[in-house]
């Protein structure tokens, strides 16, 4: 006996490719779909909508289906409000709660659909049922008797669609290649950076060591001073290797000029640390002349607030560290809500733990010179980045260029 259920899908799902993997999905798990209509839209700009019966031979693998389809936006016809359920205990999820999409997301409570504020993967959506309002909650924040949405029934995902501009996203949408022209993609990146500037919102970069070791760290500074960039995501190694090569012109025991390894070079960045120590923290040493110049120097200069997440592997570390895993996680969420890109670069753990809080919306680009690194970013569900294969000492220096060439044909 065959189970099925009628789904719905609207927007630009022809042209985005969703039809397509909305088949896909439905075959590959086992089931069957039928199309009940199909209204394509006339113009570029019209969206489409398509009815689906969705079958299976069992309710289990009915339901299983139904939930992938979820996660494109498809909808069930019937719209129902919510279940919710009050959390038995802190940070215990009552049975069948919903898992969020770092999509756009809406809930219908008390017959009317509201935004579930705060989108990103993998969390609980809670009703605040005196205000009326949902919010993503990280597992580490659900307290008991929090309101729990249970199951899927109620919930509406917006699945993003393929960018109707001309633009890099555009360009390289789903693709990571070190085949493509490196100048082109330069170009429209820094062009896409500067709409987002434009609009008012912030680009944020998350940036690893290599920015320091390839010798770019002082075009990162630039960026920065400049004011193209407004927040720093990072870890100990970054800051520390910075402040290595301000104070003794290495990184890592390396003369960053001549590719020399220093005489008693591997103490410096203990050094460095040391020396910020003495401070209290890398503001303070600024302000105390202890560093003069790079990354973490116009960072204080400019204001700009730079968010520093430890790891088991680190020395020092550096005062500004935070050490706590989830109170980095929260001091990450605290500077995402106005980022309209994100740029990662040269680090694929902290570019995991900042796309984990990214809603799908945000532009984001991920360089490394390892493809691997860049597909792993996208497989661990941050699906709208755009993989540039590249090293990122040649990276920041020519985005750095394309700006400044852009600005300057801004002004005449």
């Amino acid at each position: 006996m065959d189970h099925s259920r009628e789904i719905e899908v609207e927007g630009h799902i022809i042209d985005s490719g969703i039809m397509t993997r909305v088949f896909d999905r439905v075959m590959d798990m086992g089931g069957d779909f039928e199309i009940i209509t199909f209204d394509v839209g006339k113009k570029k700009v019209d969206p489409s909508y398509a009815r689906l019966k969705i079958s299976a031979d069992t309710e289990e693998k009915l339901n299983s289906i139904t939930s992938e389809l979820h996660r494109y936006g498809a909808r069930l016809i019937e719209a129902d409000n919510v279940r919710l359920i009050p959390a038995e205990a802190d940070r215990v999820v009552p049975k069948g709660f919903y898992s969020t999409t770092n999509h756009p997301t809406s809930i219908r409570y008390q017959d009317e659909w509201i935004l579930v504020e705060h989108i990103e993967m993998d969390c609980i959506v809670v009703v605040d049922q005196a205000s009326s309002r949902a919010y993503c909650t990280p597992l580490s924040k659900l307290r008991k008797g929090d309101c729990v949405v249970i199951g899927e029934g109620g919930v509406r995902v917006i699945y993003p669609e393929r960018p109707r501009e001309t633009g890099v996203f555009e360009f390289m949408q789903g693709q990571v290649s070190s085949e493509r022209p490196s100048e082109t993609i330069i170009r429209k990146i820094a062009e896409e950076l500067l709409k987002v500037k434009g609009k008012g919102q912030k680009v944020a970069i998350v940036g690893g060591p290599a920015i320091v070791h390839t010798g770019a760290g002082e075009s990162l500074a630039a960026l920065i001073r400049e004011g193209y960039i407004d927040i720093l995501f990072s870890g100990n190694a970054l800051a520390t290797h910075d402040i290595e090569y301000n104070f003794f012109g290495t990184s890592l025991g390396m003369n960053l000029q001549t590719g020399d390894l220093v005489t008693g070079g591997h103490k410096h960045h203990i050094y460095a640390i040391s020396e910020v120590m003495r401070s209290g923290s890398i503001a303070q040493a600024v302000t105390d002349g202890i560093i003069t110049k790079g990354i973490m120097y116009e960072c204080v200069k400019a204001g700009i607030p730079y968010v520093l997440a430890g790891s088991i592997r680190d020395d020092g570390p550096l005062p500004d560290v935070v050490t706590d895993s989830v109170v980095a996680q929260d001091a990450i969420r605290a500077h995402l809500g106005d980022c309209g890109m994100v740029l990662m670069i040269g680090t694929l753990l902290h570019s995991v733990a900042v796309g984990n809080c990214l809603p799908s919306y945000v532009k984001t680009i991920c360089v490394d010179i390892n493809p691997a690194s860049v597909t792993k970013l996208m497989d661990r569900g941050t699906t709208q980045a755009v993989g540039v294969v590249s090293d990122a000492g040649t990276f920041i220096p020519a985005l750095l260029a394309a700006l400044r060439a852009n600005k300057k044909d801004a002004i005449g």
